[in-house]
């Protein structure tokens, strides 16, 4: 998270920096002012320093701790699933092979567009009804313009596993509505992808030409996915439950790791959140969004929780009389978000003192 642990880490620095002006400050004005000055700052800062440190230790040994926590990393097999309880873990990918297949061929138009898209022309064509791109977008997309057609050798290559993947479509034995919203796909895309490049050229009218009538076969593999994904996931959360045992569960801790653009929420979020307590799933159940999926989903999602278990505690203890702040010391909220909420709300405060109780929030 964000938050506090922001506010802690930068403090050290924001204050290094006021340091340093303070005595630039004290410099100009004589010897003797700047004295004093450097040492009072350097043992006001040094609480903000002993403070990360006593916090990091605490949230180090709490991670080692905690439990039950279930810890969910999203990859193209629908998640792999680890359970940490009483120092033991269990990993697994409960969901079928047939997931991923279903997926696997419904991507392919977006395949194609990853290759085409820098080559796209900046204007946008005018069609009737239909959404357009945003153009800022789609001139940072666009970066290479129609201008060259370095795209042929890419497109060609896709084209051929397109090609490929529709010849042994039958062998893969797939359900019979699924092979065919298959094949519908993957002949359109060899369809776009050879033809484009017989020609030499494509834009934005063709390509969604290719698209516009595939919407029908992407859901039903889309839908195909989604009930494997269910059915696997389940089954390994009521064997988790059983282990875990009904003393225990309702404590249940679990964190989701997903790229941000699939996060809010992510399909294995929907899934497991049905198997909490009622009364604590909106607050024991975690999405932590990523920049990048990490090498050691359980060791980020455990030091994540920590921080947020010990902050659960410590706003009540840290903030007993005041729940605005309590709530900003517990949330994804940001502790000083709601001074600067008041603050931008009432300009003229920016001029004037600050009033005593954003003071005691800053």
């Amino acid at each position: 998270m964000s938050t506090r642990r922001s506010f802690l880490g930068t403090a050290t620095a924001v204050g290094a920096l006021a340091l340093l002006d303070g005595a630039d400050a004290a410099a100009a004005a004589g010897p003797d002012a700047a004295a004093p000055e450097l040492p009072a700052r350097h043992a006001v800062l040094a609480v903000d320093t002993a403070t990360q440190r006593h916090y990091d230790a605490l949230r180090a040994e709490l991670a080692r701790r905690l439990g039950p926590v279930i810890v969910v990393q999203n990859d193209d097999r629908g998640g792999l699933y680890t359970l940490v309880h009483h120092g033991t873990r269990e990993s697994a990918h409960p969901v079928p092979a047939l997931f991923a297949l279903a997926k696997s061929i419904a991507h392919a138009p977006l395949g194609i567009y990853s290759i085409v898209a820098p080559y796209l022309d900046h204007r946008v064509p005018g069609l009737p009804g239909a959404p357009r791109p945003d153009r800022h977008d789609l001139r940072m997309v666009a970066f290479k313009g129609p201008r060259t057609r370095d795209w042929v050798g890419p497109l060609r290559e896709f084209g051929a596993t397109l090609t490929t993947a529709r010849r042994q479509l039958g062998d893969a034995r797939l359900p019979r509505e699924l092979a065919a919203s298959s094949a519908q796909i993957l002949d359109a895309a060899v369809e776009f992808a050879e033809g484009s490049v017989r020609r030499g050229a494509f834009d934005m009218r063709s390509f969604e030409h290719f698209t516009s009538g595939l919407d029908d076969a992407i859901g039903t593999n889309l839908s195909y996915a989604a009930r494997a994904q269910i059915a696997g996931v389940e089954g390994l959360m009521k064997r988790w439950r059983a282990e875990v045992g009904e003393a225990d569960w309702p404590g249940l801790y679990v964190v989701v790791l997903s790229i941000w653009t699939t996060s809010a929420p992510n399909q294995n979020s929907l899934i497991v959140k049905r198997f909490l307590d009622p009364a604590t799933a909106d607050a024991h159940l975690i999405d932590l969004p990523t920049a990048q999926l990490p090498a050691d989903p359980v060791l980020v999602a455990l030091d994540n929780l920590a921080r947020i278990v010990q902050d659960n505690v410590a706003a009540e203890l840290v903030f007993p009389t005041d729940r605005k702040l309590a709530d900003a010391l517990k949330g994804p909220e940001d502790l000083l978000a709601p001074a600067i909420r008041r603050q931008l709300a009432c300009p003229y405060r920016t001029s004037a003192a600050p009033r005593k109780d954003a003071g005691a929030a800053s």
